[in-house]
């Protein structure tokens, strides 16, 4: 139901869908949330006296709100050390990038420094206490989607960059770029972001012209460095060139853009939206191995495999008794045997007592499949 609301009580994130001035009422031609004061001012200097707002929608300032991550009865958060100690990061790392975006949002100036502070801390962590990190980093908010997936990326990244061996400059700048890789969502309509079906091809044009949004917001931010420049601007090129915004093709996409290309859609392919259930690390890389080699680099996407494993920290696994968790801890020389934390039971469709299992001390026992809570339509976020 739509709400009728003078506009000088009209405020930023309201939805508008209707105008009325002194002559008539009208249906506004791109309904949408307000962002700025200057919108407001702009219908105002119209002879705007109304707008008609619906109260229902949500404005996208809640994608990119700081909530701290929640702990479940069961998780395992709780009286570990290491896990604190990750939460503590993951939270700083969500209300850091949580006031860059709305900074960007609200069109303020952006300060990148408590950014590149952040993305330090998250390289000494990767290399202290990796597992934790990513498993905190699995406690995930669909409706703070934007914010969860740029800091996640972030991670990846690191875990990944750590992995190649890259240097620890390189490693931050890595960090910075996941982070701010997505900024040019933050001017993209709502009603486009967010949709639940299928794009119009105008509506997908807009949706690409986030990455042009972002380079005049990226030249905002002094210092930053290419490296991290390159992650944004380069995450939705394609090496046969059929990419975007700028059409990249072959060495044109530089290492560090075809590992952003990776991660994030490995990121996307494995979070729930409003729109998708979230897929299993299995079955991401089923996807993505049928994207090589026109879109992905084939032998980096085989070295990410080999980085997070085939059944990651966090991925929801079930064993040959039916049995059925999450994995807690891999096992360096054989990533088909991990330590899993073990809760429900398919096979009866209830929930067990807490069970730690060492597959490498189990060999009648055996990983069947990766799966997802949604296909099991069951939240285990008490357990995470």
């Amino acid at each position: 139901m739509l709400q009728k609301v003078a506009i000088d009580n009209v405020e930023i994130g309201m939805y508008v869908e209707q105008i009325e001035s002194q002559h008539a009422r009208t249906k506004m031609k791109k309904p949408g949330f307000i962002r700025r004061q200057e919108t407001i001012d702009n219908l105002r200097n119209k002879g705007v006296l109304f707008v008609y707002v619906d109260a229902d929608q949500i404005t996208s300032d809640e994608d990119i709100r700081y909530h701290a991550t929640k702990v479940g009865k069961h998780s395992s958060i709780n009286g570990n050390d290491e896990f604190g100690s990750a939460k503590e990061l993951v939270d700083t790392s969500k209300k850091q990038l949580s006031k860059l975006l709305t900074d960007i949002y609200e069109n303020k100036p952006v300060d990148i420094e408590p950014v590149k502070e952040v993305s330090s801390d998250i390289v000494d962590n990767i290399f202290e206490r990796r597992d934790a990190v990513l498993w905190i980093s699995g406690i995930r908010e669909k409706s703070a989607y934007l914010l969860e997936h740029s800091m996640n990326v972030a991670f990846h990244l690191v875990n990944f960059g750590r992995f190649l061996e890259l240097d620890r400059t390189t490693l931050e700048e890595l960090a910075i770029g996941g982070l701010v890789h997505d900024i040019g969502k933050i001017l993209v309509r709502d009603e486009v972001l967010n949709k639940p079906g299928k794009l119009t091809d105008e509506e997908f044009l807009h949706m690409k012209e986030h990455q042009t949004l972002s380079q005049p917001v990226l030249d905002s931010m002094l210092d930053l460095p290419q490296t991290s420049k390159d992650v944004s601007l380069m995450h939705h090129e394609k090496i046969d060139g059929n990419g975007y915004p700028n059409g990249l093709k072959g060495d044109e996409l530089t290492q560090i853009g075809r590992m952003a290309c990776i991660v994030d859609i490995y990121d996307a392919l494995t979070a729930e939206r409003c729109y998708k259930p979230a897929l299993s690390p299995s079955e991401a890389f089923k996807i993505m191995i049928g994207l090589t080699p026109f879109h992905l680099d084939p032998d980096l996407l085989k070295k990410f495999i080999r980085c997070i494993g085939f059944y990651p920290i966090g991925s929801v696994v079930e064993l040959s008794n039916g049995r059925v968790g999450l994995v807690c801890k891999e096992n360096p020389d054989d990533l088909m045997t991990p330590t899993v934390k073990l809760f429900y039971s398919a096979r009866t469709e209830a929930f067990r007592e807490v069970e730690y299992v060492d597959l490498r001390k189990r060999p009648d026992l055996k990983i069947i499949r990766g799966i997802t809570e949604a296909k099991l339509k069951k939240s285990f976020s008490d357990f995470r």
